[in-house]
This record gives structure tokens, sequence and C-alpha cells, in this order.
């Protein structure tokens, strides 16, 4: 058994139901503490809902600066930071009677490890663990800061994980040059699809008014499901953008409608709609607001209109971090990764607000959520290995250019 899959099967047998770390935090502290990493824990939330976070960071200590570089350090920029991303909470198990095996006691079958979050994502973060030990180990004077952000609100609201961490830093001043989020982006096998972004969210609710009233007597009432119905059709005929090199054309879907009393014979008096937006860098809230209104405006409806704003579109483009990943997946398994911006959010759309460069890379998401969730175990080790790859590759172009 390899340090990468123990600690994986350690860290699966806590059952860290959303927002429950179940230990999983303090177990990656003690072994980051070991090799020079300062961890802080921050807990947030409603005292019926506690959020843990944890933010570790090994600095490069002057000293270490000194050792590594013929030049004075005073004259030096500051050192880059790549910071691994992750959440230690699950989703819940669902009916137990349909797992295979106890869904927090980590099995092997067929050569694949099952249990909730083998795939999303305890893999990746002990992946993450052990590819930092192996690079300190053979790099003990490192150029380059290395961190960690774990939090175990992202299957949850998200409201007290990664946005309170990075609201903490940047009020602290803290800058972040590089990120790899551990979400399962693969498809077949580990490395051969990345996110180099990913699209904006944002929902609203729109409730249409009318005059409630008896169905045999229209002329007394006034149907909003009616009212509703041509601007309705013009909005799901609207092309909102047609997207980029890196992102399709923004969408809109209705996910929801709410109208009528439960009875047959009533004209209901609002109809309520509940929609969302999954949009790229070629459009804006603003922009996407301002046109969904004027169409109601258009059929004169009367309405009230909220919005959610879930995230913002992130991308990054090839460049330091892009190569770095693609190299390092090349090296390790012979596969030219795809770039990709689909699929849903992540957290990477908090950290992206405070670092310009962040990529999700993690194993094969075939399982994520689902029954029997498994990793095939053939593709722990690679993930390991690119991620200690992507260390050495960018401490590489940081030795070669300090400044």
């Amino acid at each position: 058994m390899t340090a990468t899959l123990l600690l994986a099967e350690q860290l699966i047998a806590r059952s860290s139901v959303t927002p429950f770390d179940a230990g999983c935090q303090e177990l990656i502290a003690q072994r980051l503490q070991a090799i020079g990493f300062q961890c802080e824990t921050l807990v947030s939330g409603p005292a019926d809902f506690l959020v843990t976070n944890l933010w570790a960071k090994r600095p490069v200590p002057l000293v270490e600066q000194a050792h590594s570089t013929t030049h004075s350090v005073a004259n030096q920029a500051p050192l880059k930071t790549l910071v691994f991303a992750g959440h230690t909470d699950v989703v819940p198990t669902g009916p137990l009677n349909e797992w295979h095996s106890a869904p927090f006691t980590p099995s092997h079958r067929d050569g694949k490890l099952f249990g909730r979050g083998s795939s999303d994502m305890k893999v990746s973060l002990a992946a993450f663990v052990v590819a930092i030990e192996e690079f300190i180990a053979a790099n003990p004077h490192p150029q380059l800061n290395i961190a960690l952000l774990l939090t175990s609100d992202e299957e949850g609201p998200a409201n007290d994980g990664t946005v309170v961490v990075c609201k903490t830093l940047q009020a602290r001043g803290e800058t972040l040059d590089y990120c790899i989020v551990g979400e399962p982006t693969s498809v077949e096998r580990t490395g051969d699809m990345i996110k180099n972004g990913r699209r904006g969210t944002m929902s609203g609710k729109l409730t249409v008014k009318g005059i409630q009233g008896h169905i045999a007597y229209p002329h007394l009432a006034k149907n909003p499901i009616h009212l509703m119905a041509p601007a309705l059709a013009e909005l799901v005929g609207m092309q909102w953008d047609t997207g980029n090199t890196f992102f399709p054309p923004t969408t809109w879907q209705v996910s929801n409608i709410h109208g009528g009393t439960g009875a047959s014979n009533v004209i209901p008096g609002a109809v309520v709609i509940d929609f969302n937006f999954r949009f790229s860098t070629e459009s804006t809230p603003e922009s996407l607001q301002s046109r969904l209104s004027r169409v109601l405006e258009k059929y004169e409806l009367e309405y009230d209109l909220t919005w959610t704003i879930g995230g913002l579109p992130f991308l990054t483009t090839p460049g330091t971090l892009v190569n770095a990943v693609q190299d390092a997946i090349l090296a390790e398994t012979g596969i030219r990764t795809q770039l990709s911006t689909t699929g849903g959010t992540s957290d990477g759309r908090f950290i992206a607000q405070i670092c310009p460069q962040v990529i999700e890379m993690g194993p094969p998401n075939a399982t994520i959520h689902k029954i029997n969730e498994y990793v095939r175990v053939a593709d722990i080790e690679p993930l390991k290995n690119i991620y200690r790859r992507i260390l050495e590759n960018l401490e590489s172009l940081e030795r070669r250019d300090p400044a």
C-alpha cells in the first residue's frame, strides 16, 4: 500500500458529511506541520452549521532564500505562492442498502477503491499531502511558498468555507500566484481533462402578478401565466452571447414554475418562475439582468424580480500554470490534456478573486455523488506524481528567474 492510498483510506473512513470535517483537516495538518507548515483553523458559520476551514502555509524563510540564490534577498521580488485547494466534506451517502460496502469503510474490489468521497475529493487531498512531502524531501530549500486551503463547506451552501478564507487572506494582504483545485475533472484517465476556468452562475426568482378569479369568468381576472407566456417564449429563444475560444455560449434555463392554488377552477393571482444563467466571460451579470428586464417591460408585465449571483466566471489562459500542469501530465502519463470550462461551479470561483491563475485537476469524475463512488487504484499514484511534478516545474521556473 502506497502512502497516498493509505492516507486516502484514512480520510474516507471519516464520516465528513457537509458541513462536518470529522477530523480530516486535523489529520492533514499534523502531516504538514511535520514538514514546516504553519497551520491555522478558521471556524465560521451559525452554531447549527459550523464550518471548519484550514489555511496551511510553508513560507520560505529568508535563510532558505539566501541558501538557494546568489542574489541578495533584499533585492529579490517576493517569492511566488502555489496553493492546493479542496474540501474535506462529502455529500450524504443516500440509501445505505444500495451500497455494496459501507460508504465510510474504504473497500477494494476489482482494482477500485470504494467509499463516499473517494473521487470527490479525498484521493486528491491525500495526493496533495504526499506530493508536498515528497517535494520538500527532495527540495529542502525551495524557492516557492506552498500552501493548502481546505474547507468543510463546498458541498453545502458554501457561505462559510473557501470564500471566508479568501476574504481573510485578502484583508491581511496575502497574495496567491497559482492555485490547483483538486476537483475530479478527468474523464477516462487521470489527467485527460483539466478545467482552466468555469462559467459564472446567476439565478433569478421572477414573480409575475395578475388578478385571481374564477376560471369561468376570465374577463374578471388576469391570468399571469398567460401574460408571461410570450415573454417566456422570447427569453427561451434568445442568444445571450456566442461564447469564445474557451467558453460555450451563455445559457438560460427555467428550473421551476409555480402557479395556482391547487384548484382546477381558479385563475392564479401570481406565477413564480425560477431560472438560472450559466454565463461566459462574454457577458456580465449586469448585462444579462438588463436584457432580461427589457423583455419583461416590453410585454408590460407587473412583476418582482430578485437575483442571486452564485459566482463569476473565471479563466486562466495558457501561460505559466497551464504550461506547468500540461507538462506534468504529459511527463507522467503521456497524455496531452484537454482544456475545458464545462461543468458546474467550484470553489475556484472564490479563489480566482485573489489568485490570477487557477486550474482544477483531479481524478475521473464518473462516480462522484453516486452510490458506490470509487476511484481506480491505478489512478491514484499518477495523480500524486502529477501534483509533485507541478511543484517541480514551478520551482524550476523560480530558480531560473527569481525576479
